[in-house]
């Protein structure tokens, strides 16, 4: 049925990260733009080159770009946060307890639980 009524744009169906090839273009990307960035600012830095205290702001601002830029470039995605399913001793004997039926305890039909196997001791 294709009409206006009907969204066409793809559903996420997976929790999957990113590929590392979309991961290190992102990357790429940020570094590119952070690099970018210190160009204006040695350019500003020579326009004002008259009112030192600008000159001096810019050029400062430009000098830990690299730095943070190759930072920013080479950090990955946090990883997701997910619940480990660990064994809890103490969780698994609840459960057991809860399962247990008490001996005054009898089914609802009337009828007594079939008595459990003996061991033959010799």
């Amino acid at each position: 049925m294709k009409g206006s009524d009907r969204d066409d744009t793809p559903v996420l169906i997976t929790g999957a990260a990113p590929s590392y090839a979309d991961q290190a273009r992102a990357r790429k990307r940020k570094y590119t733009i952070m690099m970018l960035m210190r160009i204006p600012c040695l350019l500003l830095a020579v326009v004002f080159i008259n009112v030192w205290w600008l000159a001096l702001l810019f050029l400062v601002l430009s000098i830990p770009l690299p730095w943070v830029a190759v930072l920013i470039a080479n950090d990955r995605p946090p990883r997701k946060q997910e619940e480990i399913n660990r064994y809890n001793a103490e969780k698994a004997a609840r459960r057991a307890l809860a399962r247990e039926v008490s001996p005054d305890d009898t089914p609802a039909d009337g009828k007594e639980p079939p008595a459990p196997p003996r061991a033959i001791g010799g």
